[in-house]
């Protein structure tokens, strides 16, 4: 019964399920902050701006705001790398223990009826003699 629940909860699908909820959930306020309170004051004090957001592109009279892009890509490759280091790079690896490698069988053997040495059970001929096996 355990070992059905183990199997359950370590499927591919429900640990993805888990990782889009806390991406979009727990690591959104901690992310924001991060950006918004560290990095941020960082920027400021080597650019002299405090975030990314004051970067605007003036085109033909319309306004690109491509700081806003970078503060949004700098948070998600923080979630990434979060996510992956916190929580794909640990259940591959605890999957990796459960899943144990199957054991190869080799393949059933007859005897030919001529030399008598061993060959495969499908084969139709006999790999030492080339006398054929029914």
């Amino acid at each position: 019964m355990l070992k059905g629940f183990r199997d359950f909860v370590l499927r591919g699908n429900v640990v993805d399920l888990a990782v889009a909820v806390v991406i979009g959930a727990a690591f959104t306020g901690i992310v924001n902050s991060l950006v918004k309170d560290i990095i941020n004051p960082l920027i400021s004090a080597t650019v002299g701006q405090p975030n990314f957001s004051s970067l605007v592109a003036h085109v033909h009279g319309g306004a690109i705001t491509y700081g806003n892009f970078l503060n949004a890509l700098i948070s998600f490759l923080i979630v990434a790398t979060v996510i992956y280091f916190g929580v794909v790079l640990p259940v591959s690896k605890l999957l990796a223990r459960f899943n144990k490698p199957v054991p190869v069988t080799p393949p059933a053997m007859k005897t030919c009826p001529e030399c008598l040495s061993d060959v495969p059970a499908a084969a139709r001929r006999c790999s030492h003699c080339t006398q054929a096996i029914a």
